[in-house]
């Protein structure tokens, strides 16, 4: 099982620095996000500054740039990482798509199939010359006279997919090089749920469980206080339980009353950055790792079988700056001194 590290930075320098840091550490990839920064941005100053680790996007949006763009991106990553570039997709939501980018959402699952069809045939043929012509219902490719002339590191750039419905799931067993899960994601709800999709979906394709790499994401927090480790996350866990679209993952975890109070508290005004105060430890210990360095990598074994990589990230929702950087000091110091114990 694999340390994976997604780094945090008030800047792009100190990010950087930081997943220096967690690669000397040993962390085997290192991830970016797509929100505040634009993802392949913060890919290539990571790319351009770390020589062993993988660098990963988790996640791209998959549908506000063309699949065009999106494989022009990756290729110039893989050059610039010495082919150690992961492309992780997702589809944000409708909402953000359509009003923040004013991109097409068409259906997601169809939708996000035709851009990775495009991308590895846009990689497997954009050297050639040869014309691109796919159909399709949401990315059409039309390409004539187009030869690029430099000569990429790979044409199978891993691709990874996030996803938490069922038949997004499905897809990535289907046909993803990897699965990356929500930001709250439980051994139990990784049993249950997800990995029965995933096999699914991977069995429909006729491939085994060895071609999918399952990525789970951790927030976490080290602390020898188990107070302060567990009101340190318990602002992201609100931010996620203020959506009642993720009532059945908080119902799985026998956490709907728990749940309802931090609606309760944002629909009377509350700030999803500052739900912290409503959200009970029983939701933390659920759902995050928290407390001293032993509890969490005893956390972190539980995954043991069930996923191939565990993504630790920082927490950032409702709390300073500072108390991110404390938490990701914590982290990177861990994942040394635990590599070996976890794999």
């Amino acid at each position: 099982m694999k340390i994976t590290y997604q780094p945090w930075g008030e800047t792009l320098a100190e990010l950087v620095d930081a997943g220096r840091r967690a690669e000397a550490a040993g962390a085997e990839v290192l991830w970016v996000s797509e929100l505040h920064r634009s993802a392949t941005i913060t890919a290539a100053a990571l790319a351009a500054a770390t020589t062993e680790a993988k660098v990963g996007t988790a996640i791209a949006l998959a549908f506000t740039r063309s699949p065009m763009v999106t494989a022009l991106e990756a290729l110039d990553l893989d050059e610039l990482s010495g082919g150690r570039f992961v492309l992780g997709l997702g589809t944000g939501v409708k909402r953000l798509n359509e009003d923040w980018h004013n991109a097409s959402w068409g259906k997601p699952v169809g939708h996000l199939r035709e851009v990775v069809r495009n991308l590895r045939h846009f990689w497997a043929s954009c050297a050639s010359g040869e014309e691109i012509a796919l159909d399709g219902e949401w990315e059409p490719m039309r390409i004539r006279g187009y030869e690029r002339p430099f000569e990429p590191v790979r044409t199978d750039i891993p691709i990874y997919l996030a996803a938490m419905g069922p038949a997004m799931t499905r897809l990535s067993g289907r046909i993803a090089d990897g699965w990356i899960s929500h930001e709250l994601c439980s051994p139990s709800y990784l049993e249950a749920q997800i990995l029965p999709e995933l096999m699914t979906g991977l069995e429909s394709a006729e491939r085994k469980r060895a071609d999918l790499d399952v990525v789970v994401s951790a927030c976490c927090s080290v602390d020898s206080d188990p107070h302060a480790a567990r009101r340190r996350v318990a602002g992201l866990v609100g931010f996620y339980a203020s959506v009642r679209t993720y009532a059945d993952f908080f119902a799985f975890h026998d956490l709907a009353d728990d749940q309802q109070q931090v609606i309760d508290a944002f629909r009377a005004g509350t700030g999803a950055d500052h739900l912290a105060d409503v959200v009970t430890d029983r939701m933390v210990d659920a759902l995050t790792m928290t407390g001293d360095r032993d509890h969490v990598a005893e956390k972190i074994t539980d995954y043991r079988g069930l996923a191939d990589s565990v993504k630790l990230s920082p927490p950032t929702h409702g709390i300073a700056a500072s108390e991110t950087r404390l938490a990701q000091e914590q982290i990177i110091a861990m994942i040394a001194d635990i590599k070996e114990d976890v794999a």
